[in-house]
């Protein structure tokens, strides 16, 4: 048992080793100390089970029992007794972690933060890893197949990150696997005396130990595949742009990535809305009163860094939102007029996310405390501790609205600007690019000229159309394939428009947030994942950022227009006068709404992604009713062969009996003999065989003890003492299976023309009367006889494919080089 602890012990250490390569995924390391603890906890279960000899599957749950514990010491719901024994809330509790993980997986890019959904589902799965490493490694002493479950661990990074993982870390996990293999055989070898071969013959000197060779070949293969494996470019696999401007045939969704470089724990916000809009069900996310009458877009994020990949989100810098904020009112000057007005938030537990909506230029907050910071220049609410789900809070803003001519009064940026150091207007160098924008804004004088020229270009008159499927390009520049194929959506046509104004030498961003979409009472609107949007943001000197929404606005449920950024594909001219922005008609309303691809506008549903047109969802109760009966099925199959095996042994019983004659010449004349003629003899034994194993599984069934070294004989007098000695029924039954077992196996002439069938159930109603509700029910449900016969069946079978290897093994040394030279030399 020492040996079986102290690779317990190493089973566990090989585990925390193998996760190494989470350390990528993660900005701290409360994961690991987390799993440490759960791995610990199961660990100590699992030498606590074997010192008191408990079998392997008592083992196994007692190692489910602590990392239960563990789960619900670290993870607690505040309902749990004694701080460490779960609750129905705390399985409650539980599950709204495991969701939430999901919705977290979606909004953050690697690396994430410590959220507790996050933290749950690794210390979960770390800890499952642990338990199946321990009954591979201990219990079934397979060290080997334990590199299975370490590999998993690591195809998490594989999947998740974006650039190529990290060695070390993965050279960490390979070295725990090899300390596993190392220790398995030297226990192994501690168990014998001096080492032979299977043949007889001792171990030459140069000869190495089997299990350390076949350990070294595993480790070797496995280290190989899994190093291989991940370079291996998997078709569809690869990013650019964000996914933002997609370059071969794609449907809106993103990958998500933030690309190298992006700040650690940041939401990813092409991948918040990519993933969002690919939902098949629509979730309300946010709702949002405010007493502005004609509000423009809730915003969350921005990505104002542009590498040739596309357009990333940059580390924001803030302070409290509950000290004293900028007055956004200090800057108003010209024709712009600003308008203060007050919103009340309310944000479902389906949104969760280190940001909060607000509308732009905030002037305070209430109900949010210091952990929630503002960075100004961004105008966007972030934290580094806190999530957004399920929070309520309130705000004053100030809206403003510009008139064309106020903007056109704004001058180029000085070189010494803090933007024009921050390379706000540095942009990849694209040829293509930079001639289209050098056409569109020749004979421009003023930087809103050149803005609005690049806004105007994206219409329909010039032929870009709104579709959620796009096409594919040929230049290998995605920027260029969009400009060329002129069919995109919302995240394409934003990054698009500031790519260009940044090529025009004016400051421009990437804004993320909500549409005002279609489910709006009153003063309150209630928002959805399908209202997610992206839009672009120009910066204008002495008036700030400057929204431009250059998608179509067809395509956009909760499209908003305004005096500065009219709809293009409206037929009537937008006043050139200052004024609050305006609505622009849908298309039912209005012709000009409906553009040339007005099949994909979704004006009602919001952008549906992963079909050209809108899908009607598919009921989900049937894929739950399907689930549900596959899992009965699996789990009465058990019972439905012990029901098979009985039934078949029951005919047999109760067929009709052996063709017999009776003997009068033998024995007393009062007590003629029955003896057994012709084939019908060989039927009698099958008979009474059948019967006899029918009886051994209904004790098995019933928990009853069965001794394959006693005679029938001896084994119905043991039943009759211990067990059935108040059914008299039972006695005769047990007596007369036993009597013909006994016939069939020593004598000549076995037993026939006996009531075998019933016999078996009057035995079965006496074992089951006499037995408690739990075995009853195992016996019927569960039957330990089946379970019993698939593992001796296991056994058999891998002890086979244990010795085929070792021959085939064996025949291959004898064309080692090694071996062949060693047989040279000797001679």
């Amino acid at each position: 048992m020492s040996g079986n602890r102290n690779l317990g012990l190493v089973a566990a250490g090989a585990t925390l080793l193998a996760a190494a390569p989470l350390s990528a995924i993660f900005e701290r390391w409360t994961w690991l100390i987390e799993s440490a603890i759960a791995v610990a906890v199961v660990a100590g279960v699992a030498a606590l089970t074997r010192a008191l000899r408990a079998p392997l599957w008592g083992q196994v749950l007692g190692m489910l029992a602590g990392l239960v514990l563990a789960l619900t010491w670290l993870f607690p719901s505040g309902s749990e007794l004694l701080a460490v024994i779960p609750t129905p809330a705390t399985v409650s509790h539980f599950g709204e972690l495991v969701s939430g993980s999901v919705q977290d997986m979606r909004s953050y890019g690697v690396e994430v933060p410590d959220t507790d959904p996050l933290l749950f589902i690794t210390v979960l799965g770390v800890g499952a890893v642990a338990v199946v490493v321990d009954l591979l490694a201990v219990g079934l002493r397979r060290p080997a197949l334990a590199g299975l479950p370490m590999l998993a661990i690591y195809s998490v990074p594989v999947a998740v990150y974006v650039n190529s993982v990290p060695p070390v870390p993965f050279v960490i996990g390979a070295v725990g696997y090899l300390w596993l293999l190392g220790a398995d055989n030297v226990d192994r070898v501690r168990r014998f005396g001096r080492r032979f071969t299977g043949d007889g013959r001792d171990v030459d000197v140069w000869e190495a130990s089997p299990l350390a060779a076949a350990g070294r070949r595993l480790a070797v293969l496995g280290v190989a595949v899994a190093v291989l494996l991940p370079l291996v470019p998997v078709p569809g696999m690869g990013g650019s742009l964000l996914d933002t401007l997609t370059a071969g045939p794609g449907n809106g969704n993103g990958n998500g990535r933030s690309g190298q470089g992006g700040p650690p724990g940041r939401i990813d916000l092409f991948a918040a809305l990519s993933g969002q809009l690919n939902q098949s069900e629509v979730a309300d996310l946010v709702k949002v009163t405010t007493d502005e009458p004609d509000p423009f877009y809730l915003r969350f994020g921005v990505a104002d860094d542009l590498e040739p990949d596309g357009f990333r989100v940059t580390n924001p810098s803030g302070r409290p939102v509950n000290r004293d904020m900028p007055d956004p009112e200090a800057r108003g000057a010209g024709d712009v007029r600003q308008q203060r007005f007050r919103a009340t938030v309310e944000i479902t537990r389906d949104l969760t996310m280190p940001l909060l909506p607000i509308y732009s230029e905030l002037a305070g907050t209430e109900d949010l405390n210091g952990n929630w910071l503002y960075d100004n220049d961004r105008q966007l609410v972030y934290s580094n501790r806190e999530n957004s789900r399920g929070k309520r809070y309130s705000f004053e803003y100030v809206r403003s609205t510009y008139s064309p001519a106020a903007l056109r009064t704004a001058r180029p940026l000085p070189a010494d600007h803090p933007l024009i150091q921050r390379r706000q207007t540095e942009t990849p160098p694209v040829p293509e690019v930079e001639d289209l924008v050098k056409r569109l804004i020749r004979d421009k004088t003023t930087e809103y000229d050149k803005v609005r020229a690049i806004y105007d270009y994206f219409s329909s008159d010039n032929g870009f159309s709104y579709r959620l499927s796009t096409e594919g390009g040929t230049s290998g520049k995605d920027i260029v394939d969009f400009l060329t194929n002129k069919v995109g959506f919302c995240q394409q046509y934003a990054a698009a428009m500031a790519w260009l104004v940044r090529e025009a030498g004016i400051p421009a961003r990437v804004a993320f947030g909500f549409t005002n979409g279609s489910n709006r009472n009153g003063n309150t609107f209630t928002l959805t994942n399908r209202n997610l949007h992206a839009w672009t943001e120009v910066y204008f000197d002495g008036m700030g950022w400057v929204p431009f929404d250059a998608t179509p606005a067809y395509g956009v449920a909760g499209s908003t227009r305004s005096a500065w950024a009219p709809d293009t594909d409206a037929p009537d001219p937008v006043s050139d006068e200052p004024g609050a922005p305006n609505t622009p008609q849908t298309a039912d309303e209005s012709p000009g709404a409906a553009g040339p691809d007005a099949a994909d506008r979704d004006t009602d549903t919001g952008l549906s992604v992963g079909s050209d047109t809108p899908t009607e969802q598919a009921p989900v109760w049937p894929w739950w009713l399907a689930g549900s009966l596959a899992l009965l099925l699996l789990l009465a199959v058990p019972a439905l062969r012990r029901l098979t095996l009985r039934r078949r042994r029951g005919n047999r019983a109760s067929a009709p009996a052996a063709a017999s004659v009776p003997d009068v010449g033998v024995g007393p004349a009062d007590t003629p003999r029955m003896v057994v003629v012709g084939a019908d003899a060989d039927q009698a034994r099958a008979d009474a065989h059948a019967a006899w194993d029918e009886l051994l599984d209904t004790l098995v069934d019933y928990r009853v003890r069965v001794d394959r070294t006693e005679t029938p004989r001896s084994t119905a007098d043991r039943l009759v003492r211990d067990t059935l000695s108040d059914h008299a029924e039972a006695v005769t039954a047990v007596r007369l299976l036993g009597r013909a077992e006994e016939r069939a196996r020593y004598a000549r002439d076995p037993l026939a023309g006996q009531p075998l069938a019933p016999a078996l159930r009057a035995v079965r109603g006496a074992l089951a009367s006499g037995a408690d509700r739990r075995t009853r029910l195992l016996a019927a449900f569960l039957p330990p006889s089946v379970l019993l016969r698939w593992r001796i069946a296991l056994a058999d079978t891998s002890a086979r494919m244990v010795a085929l290897t070792g021959r085939n093994r064996h025949r291959l040394l004898r064309w080692n080089p090694r071996r062949l030279l060693a047989d040279r030399a000797a001679r």
